[in-house]
């Protein structure tokens, strides 16, 4: 779907699509076909897109724990990279957007968003079990007291995403009637529900405290003016990292790995396409008619 829209604004022609599998890479090229495109499909990683091509727009269609080099350095002056990163949970995902400037400059930020796509090929994720759920509802826990302090809004996007990658391991359940989080890996969790306008009932058990957590991360989220946006910093070593405006606030991201296996991968890879057609097309419109876009970069499992 990504590529066809791309081809429909922008002509087939200045367009180029990547998968990792290569059934699925003939069968868009088919699929395209009968729409009446005819873009380059290309079978690879999506890491690595395409060498020795430059391209004024690139969107990576599935979940990055950083953005890949070579999609930088394949990312032509004036042009624009979109990729979702996100960490091994799945409930605050980030979006990436890097951009070159006419005299060759990158600058990116990653900006909190609500959704994203899947995790890419290789890419470890954690979820809370049936199970773990209920045990969070029913169980005592270690302790429950009352808390004057609220958690942060589900709207404050910027601190959610700043606790997916600096308190790490924790995952939400958004079917919970009020603020539920576990940490699959050492089966810790918290619950915090208002118990008036005033104060809220907190319950956490296991080893570790994810509310002092929440709080202590909150306080240096606010001591940063409450970023909704971080800028990503591309080092000269190949490490990335994300910062507050005025840098009180910072994480490195891991480092990019290679698992060795044949490049291989599903077009249009991520789930809930309808979902993303808004941000396809506000990509599409957006890339001059003349100029090169890559699109679809599929990294699928």
């Amino acid at each position: 779907m990504t590529a066809a829209v791309a081809c429909w604004v922008c002509g087939d022609r200045e367009v180029v699509t990547l998968d990792r599998d290569r059934h699925l890479t003939e069968s868009a090229v088919a699929r395209l076909s009968d729409l009446g495109f005819r873009p380059q499909v290309v079978c690879g990683s999506g890491e690595l897109g395409v060498p020795d091509r430059q391209f004024d727009r690139v969107f990576v269609s599935y979940a990055v724990e950083c953005v890949p080099a070579a999609l930088i350095e394949q990312l032509a002056p004036g042009g624009t990279l979109l990729a979702h990163v996100t960490s091994a949970s799945p409930s605050w995902p980030g979006l990436a957007v890097v951009r070159r400037s006419a005299d060759g400059q990158v600058t990116a930020e990653l900006r909190a968003v609500e959704f994203a796509h899947r995790a890419g090929h290789g890419m470890a994720r954690i979820w809370l079990s049936e199970t773990f759920r209920q045990r969070m509802v029913t169980e005592p826990g270690t302790w429950t007291r009352r808390s004057m302090p609220a958690p942060p809004e589900d709207h404050d996007r910027g601190f959610w995403l700043a606790a997916d990658h600096v308190l790490g391991g924790l995952v939400r359940d958004f079917g919970a009637e009020h603020l539920a989080i576990g940490a699959p890996g050492c089966g810790s969790w918290v619950r915090a529900g208002p118990e008036d306008h005033r104060r809220w009932s907190v319950t956490v058990r296991g080893p570790r405290d994810i509310w002092r957590e929440i709080q202590d991360l909150a306080a240096r989220w606010r001591a940063a003016s409450a970023p909704d946006r971080y800028r990503l910093h591309f080092d000269a070593d190949g490490g990335q990292r994300a910062a507050s405006e005025c840098g009180r606030l910072s994480w490195r991201l891991p480092a990019p790995h290679d698992d060795g296996e044949p490049s291989r991968a599903c077009i249009g890879s991520g789930f809930g396409a309808d979902r993303y057609l808004g941000i396809h097309a506000r990509l599409a419109r957006s890339a001059a008619v003349d100029g090169q876009v890559l699109v679809g970069v599929g990294h699928g499992r």
